[in-house]
């Protein structure tokens, strides 16, 4: 019996989480550093790969696959989306490169924001996918890429324009859209639909 999108996700994320923990014990939250536009940049940066790897039909000179750029993308929107959300429960890009200020605060504490950032991504993911009766499921994966390129030049536009809005959703809905894609991305991938 296959996994219903529900469970699918959590099995997706855990083993994001796994990797964003086991990342934090090595580097701490070094990606404090990063300014919004360079969270932008980064997931960009991957992004941009993941279509160049479609168009070369996968032959890579970095071993690293599509499927690892997804989980890429999902940690730096999760990241994102921590640093609007919780930056007062996260230590300040000021004190990254003073240990004993950042020593306060646990990695506990620091996967307690991802958790929370994880639950409300997915509950809007449950919420798109009732009303749009899973049709991510028909998409291609060149279309999943495309829709977070989409996303990502949003983001780069409301960044430019100083978060000023008219008539648009914010940031935050840019990155909780841009996880969910890469999550689906990574469910619509054969070899790694977890």
């Amino acid at each position: 019996m296959e996994d219903s999108t529900d469970q699918q996700f959590e099995k997706v994320l855990a083993r994001c989480r796994s990797l964003f923990e086991r990342k934090l014990k090595d580097y701490g939250p070094a990606w404090l550093i990063f300014r919004p536009a360079s969270i932008t940049d980064q997931i960009l940066i991957k992004a941009l790969r993941i279509r160049s790897l479609e168009q070369k039909e996968d032959r890579a000179l970095i071993p690293e696959t599509r499927d690892v750029e997804y989980v890429g993308i999902i940690n730096y929107s999760i990241i994102g989306l921590m640093i609007m959300w919780f930056d007062e429960r996260l230590p300040s890009a000021a004190t990254i490169f003073q240990p004993e200020q950042v020593r306060r605060f646990s990695d506990d504490s620091i996967l307690a924001c991802y958790d929370a950032v994880t639950a409300k991504a997915g509950d809007l993911m449950r919420r798109k996918n009732h009303d749009y009766d899973e049709a991510w499921r028909a998409m291609r994966l060149s279309s999943i890429t495309d829709q977070m390129l989409v996303k990502l030049a949003r983001l780069r536009q409301i960044e430019s324009n100083a978060g000023e809005l008219i008539a648009s959703e914010g940031t935050d809905s840019q990155y909780c859209d841009i996880l969910n894609y890469a999550v689906f991305g990574l469910l619509l991938m054969p070899a790694t639909a977890a």
